[in-house]
Formats: C-alpha cells, sequence, structure tokens
C-alpha cells in the first residue's frame, strides 16, 4: 500500500495542520484545534493557505478551485486516517462516515492503494 505518493499543490504550501492522527479523535471537532504552542488551528491553517494563494494570483484568475483544494487535503486526510486504523479500509470507512466502495475509490484515485 503506498500511502506516500501524494504530492502537494505548491501553491498551499502553507498548509500544515500538524500530526492529521488527531483528525480520528473521537472528542470529535474540537480536536482540530492547536494543541501544543506555536501550532495552528486547521481552520486557521486553511484561512492562511487560501489568502497566500489569492495573494499570489495578483489579480489573475483561478478555476476549479473547490476541487483543487479537496485535493489538496483528501489525500493527506485519508492517508493519516489509513495509518490511524493500520490499514483497516473497513475502520478507516466508519471513521470517515463513508462507504467503504467510496473509500476505495477515492484511495486509488489518490493513489494510495
Amino acid at each position: 500500500m503506498n500511502r506516500h505518493v501524494f504530492n502537494p499543490n505548491p501553491d498551499l504550501s502553507g498548509l500544515d495542520a500538524g500530526p492529521c492522527s488527531e483528525l480520528a479523535d473521537p472528542d470529535g471537532p474540537a480536536s482540530l484545534a492547536a494543541t501544543r504552542p506555536g501550532e495552528q488551528p486547521l481552520r486557521e491553517a486553511v484561512d492562511a493557505a487560501m489568502r497566500r494563494y489569492f495573494d499570489h494570483l495578483d489579480g489573475g484568475t483561478a478555476t476549479d478551485l473547490y476541487a483543487m483544494v479537496m485535493a489538496e487535503v483528501e489525500a493527506p486526510l485519508l492517508a493519516a486516517v489509513l495509518d490511524y486504523t493500520q490499514g483497516n479500509q473497513t475502520r478507516a470507512a466508519e471513521l470517515l462516515g463513508l462507504n467503504r466502495g467510496t473509500l476505495r475509490k477515492k484511495l486509488k484515485q489518490h493513489d494510495l492503494i
């Protein structure tokens, strides 16, 4: 299983939410907040990355922005959940709230299996 093929978009290179395994915390969305000094909550990291992206555009146009951002976030999310579940796709699908078939499709899409 190749979970480290993901090639991030350089325009969103500042997006770093710290250890992604915290996403699977059963305590819920509050666990996405920064827990250590110097860490940035995921929401703020995305906001900062998008502001940098738009600054970089410098008035230019962008298309398919939603798909680009989702691809940037989805691949590391899937990889982190697979790591957390030790490769158990059934458990990963349950954690993500996805059908196992949908998860497998997304894993193939991102070259994670």
